[in-house]
């Protein structure tokens, strides 16, 4: 990946943070710090990964996603707004009654929603059904899927688990968004689902691990995926929940709380610093 378009992308994950910070302002609900925590997987699968067609959202051959962790709804509308599947202004309408995009991601009324989810676990089990869909009716769409760390400690992710491994799904890439935090604090003192990694492998998968804010290491691990046969693969990412906005990384009370106006101010000057930054490396690049 050239500097340049390594920059576009950092440009655009900034974009989808800020949507985000303002959705749940806007709805005065919803969870900022899973939804920036995955930012940078979603902006990296929808932007420079994913083969989708937002004039054709339903379009058979096209690659599919679920949300597995959906309550990080608020980063998925913002990307899936930005890539054009519905305008970047409804945004402003997340949560509210009218609107169809609710605190959870509805299939039926979201163009581009693959899955309706909400219910942890439930997911990446309709992700691996996606996938042995694919094999069955010998179609080439990969499907992709991102779980939360938190989420792990529901039994229905490793039947899904094993599952994925016993059919070889290697059409199957999903990322574990390990911030290391859930509700109601850190995982490993609510119920420790780690060594992660270790346990995919020892369930069958083939397992990757990188920074999950490294777009190139992100980038890379998907090409890996698409080059391993007869497994599924997991690709564990280390994040930081709140990732972009300093008083939320890190910090598991903003896992499911609006900011007020002021902190909603703070978060959106910070990240507009962060892009301001990024627009004039762009400016370099291009003047190099």
């Amino acid at each position: 990946m050239d500097k340049l378009r390594l920059l576009e992308l950092q440009k655009q994950a900034t974009i989808i943070r800020k949507y985000i910070i303002d959705e749940v302002f806007s709805a005065n609900s919803g969870h900022p710090g899973g939804s920036l925590s995955c930012t940078d997987i979603f902006t990296t699968l929808y932007f420079e990964e994913m083969r989708v067609d937002p004039k054709n959202p339903k379009w058979a051959d096209r690659d599919r996603f679920v949300l597995s962790k959906g309550h990080c709804a608020p980063a998925l509308y913002a990307t899936l707004a930005c890539k054009g599947f519905f305008p970047e202004e409804d945004l402003k309408t997340f949560r509210r009654i009218d609107s169809y995009l609710e605190g959870h991601p509805s299939m039926n009324y979201v163009p581009g929603c693959d899955m309706s989810t909400g219910s942890l676990g439930q997911g990446i089990s309709t992700a691996v059904g996606m996938a042995l869909a694919g094999k069955i009716d010998k179609k080439d769409y990969r499907v992709y899927s991102i779980l939360g760390d938190g989420e792990l400690e529901e039994g229905l992710v490793w039947e899904a688990a094993m599952a994925a491994a016993h059919y070889k799904l290697d059409n199957l890439c999903a990322f574990v968004d390990f911030n290391g935090l859930q509700i109601d604090g850190n995982i490993t003192d609510v119920m420790n689902p780690t060594p992660i990694a270790d346990k995919f492998r020892a369930f069958g998968w083939n397992v990757i691990e990188t920074d999950g804010h490294d777009i190139e290491g992100l980038k890379a691990a998907m090409e890996l995926a698409k080059r391993c046969k007869g497994k599924p693969t997991m690709v564990v990412c280390y994040c930081h929940k709140g990732h972009g906005v300093s008083f939320m990384e890190d910090n598991y009370g903003w896992h499911g709380k609006a900011p007020n106006q002021e902190q909603r101010d703070q978060a959106i000057a910070e990240l507009d610093a962060t892009l301001a930054g990024i627009e004039a490396e762009i400016a370099k690049v291009k003047e190099a």
